[in-house]
């Protein structure tokens, strides 16, 4: 049973929020980082991990099984990235002696003595279809552990490897194994487990060796590319939309408004006087809990410019050809951008006139490390009562706090202390007035209640079925590679977030209700409501997992995802629409 599907375990920048910490790769004389080899020089095989199959993110250590080592002992050399750790990457040798060029016949390397106990491991893990993965150089070979025949009453072990390795000069550029052998599982008898290898030339380029795992009918189907169409139709609808009602509507009220300028006092008593103008003493009031406020807006910013670096980088470099290595690099550029959550927290927590700008700069330093660590934590439990390797290592996460806190939040204090200097001031078109103005009665889809449930619904319509191939890559056997479209969907969130928030302030301002800052935010955040509620559809009608473990693991990352994406919608729609309520106040006269 040749096994051709699936994808090395990395993860995806859309939960780039997992964790914040450095790359910390330990320097290693070793073949298997610069992948050259001489003839007859060590090739490892690493076995890294087993699990069900419709639960990719259970996994345990391969040796957890009652599997038998081979003979060869000592090895030169082992090395984990800090992403590796994070995401459960057990390397554990597998005693094979493979030499570089060097073809072996069928070898017997040990043999498993088969008690009853360790016939109920395998039988439990061929019914709920473990199978197992390995690594030669870096290159991902997948095997199932066995099979039962038709009526479920007889078990057999796959037990003969057979490697085929092709090489192109003095490196590895494909690996695949054939899974032969089948033996019955009997109580008390003696299993041997062998291997073979076979070497020969192949024609791919080094840098062309992970196209084999990529499923381009999968991610670019026409479906995909209908999708981004689709939504690029939406945007300039939209854009239209905006920029129709606010040229025709503004232009009309500003003539209305210079109009009533050159009545006398007498007709303008008369006169109603209604719209956005009425509210221009309020408009710039600080915010109901401005420290928070200010906190999520500088965290959003901070997760856009992490998006944006990330998916940059995934473009240029294929992050997916190393181990962990997308989440390494998510994780240094969430720490190397907190000058940007500090900047821009800090710089509107002062100009809404707040004095605990410490206390503010570690609320929205720690927001979203608090959030990934304490999802975290909660899942590391249930991982350690299954004795999973998704168990985040003590040292690990001493690693990740020593980066929040001697990385993150000195960067965090730089960016905040720029902000309240550079732009901290309350430069606002409009004065303030001193008492606050009622706010009058209006229709019930007028409450920001309202507008904040509806916000979300566009934007999340333009991103939904992008949403499907970062979660089946996520959560299903397939290497995201298509960073291209990521990029033109955030453009297009980005673009829709904005055109909405911005019609329904207007619509808010016009009712003559001032309260827009949270208003503007929310409207966009509730997109996080629309992708969490998306991600219970995909989990029951688009996967088969189960158990305890898989099912936190997955509504709890979820969570995490969904929460940091609303946060950044809120954040770009609050700076589109702050931006807009600027604009419209500072061009209309006012006594």
């Amino acid at each position: 049973s040749l096994l051709t599907m699936g994808s090395p375990r990395w993860r995806i920048a859309a939960l780039v929020a997992l964790s914040a910490a450095l790359a910390l790769l330990e320097p290693a004389e070793a073949d298997e980082h610069d992948h050259t080899y001489a003839d007859k020089e060590e090739v490892v095989l690493w076995m890294n991990t087993v699990g069900p199959y419709h639960n990719r993110q259970e996994t345990y250590k391969y040796f957890s099984l009652p599997f038998c080592e081979g003979s060869k002992k000592t090895i030169s050399h082992y090395h984990e990235t800090l992403g590796e750790a994070l995401q459960g990457v057990e390397l554990e040798f597998s005693g094979l002696d493979i030499k570089f060029k060097d073809e072996v016949m069928q070898t017997t390397y040990c043999e498993i003595e088969l008690d009853k106990p360790k016939r109920d491991a395998f039988v439990y893990a061929i019914k709920n279809h473990y199978w197992y993965q390995m690594y030669i150089d870096d290159l991902p070979i997948w095997g199932i552990v066995g099979e039962a025949d038709e009526n479920g009453e007889d078990y057999y072990l796959w037990t003969y490897k057979k490697l085929e390795i092709g090489f192109n000069t003095n490196r590895i550029v494909d690996v695949n194994l054939t899974s032969e052998g089948k033996v019955k599982l009997v109580p008390n008898t003696r299993i041997a487990m062998s291997y073979s290898v076979k070497w020969k030339k192949s024609d791919v380029k080094f840098e062309d060796r992970f196209d084999k795992y990529l499923d381009p009918s999968f991610f670019q189907h026409r479906i995909h590319w209908f999708s981004i169409f689709n939504s690029f139709m939406m945007v300039i609808f939209l854009v239209g939309l905006v920029s129709m009602i606010l040229m025709r509507t503004l232009r009309k009220d500003y003539a209305r408004y210079s109009k009533e300028e050159e009545m006398d006092d007498m007709d303008r008593d008369l006169g109603d006087e209604y719209g956005w103008k009425q509210v221009h003493g309020d408009v710039f009031r600080p915010s109901s809990h401005p420290m928070i406020f200010s906190s999520l807006i500088g965290s959003g910013c901070q997760i856009f410019s992490v998006s944006l670096i990330v998916i940059i980088v995934a473009m240029i470099e294929d992050l997916y050809t190393e181990r962990g290595s997308m989440l390494s690099t998510a994780i240094f550029v969430y720490a190397a951008t907190s000058p940007v959550n500090g900047y821009f927290g800090g710089s509107l927590y002062a100009k809404q006139g707040g004095r605990r700008w410490i206390k503010q700069m570690f609320i929205g330093a720690f927001l979203i490390p608090a959030m990934v660590c304490g999802t975290a934590f909660f899942i590391n439990f249930i991982a350690i009562y299954y004795h999973a390797s998704r168990a985040i290592p003590f040292g690990t996460m001493v690693a990740v706090c020593c980066i929040c806190f001697f990385v993150i939040l000195p960067l965090n204090l730089v960016g905040t202390i720029l902000g309240r200097n550079l732009s901290g001031q309350p430069n606002f078109p409009c004065r303030v007035n001193a008492v606050p103005r009622p706010i009058p009665e209006k229709k019930w889809f007028m409450e920001p209640a309202v507008i904040v449930c509806l916000g979300g619904i566009l934007p999340f319509g333009s991103i939904f079925i992008e949403m499907y191939f970062i979660f089946t890559s996520f959560w299903a056997y397939k290497i995201y590679y298509v960073y291209g479209f990521m990029m033109l969907v955030l453009v297009i969130l980005c673009i829709v977030t904005v055109c909405v928030t911005i019609v329904c302030t207007y619509f808010l301002l016009n009712a003559e209700d001032y309260r827009w800052q949270w208003t503007s935010f929310l409207s966009a955040a509730s997109t996080a409501v629309y992708v969490y509620m998306y991600s219970f559809y995909y989990y029951f009608f688009k996967t088969k997992m189960y158990g305890l473990f898989q099912t936190s693991f997955y509504f709890g990352y979820m969570a995490v995802f969904s929460t940091a994406l609303g946060i950044m919608c809120g954040a770009i729609g609050y700076m589109g629409t702050s931006a807009f309520v600027r604009k419209i106040y500072t061009n209309v006269k006012i006594d």
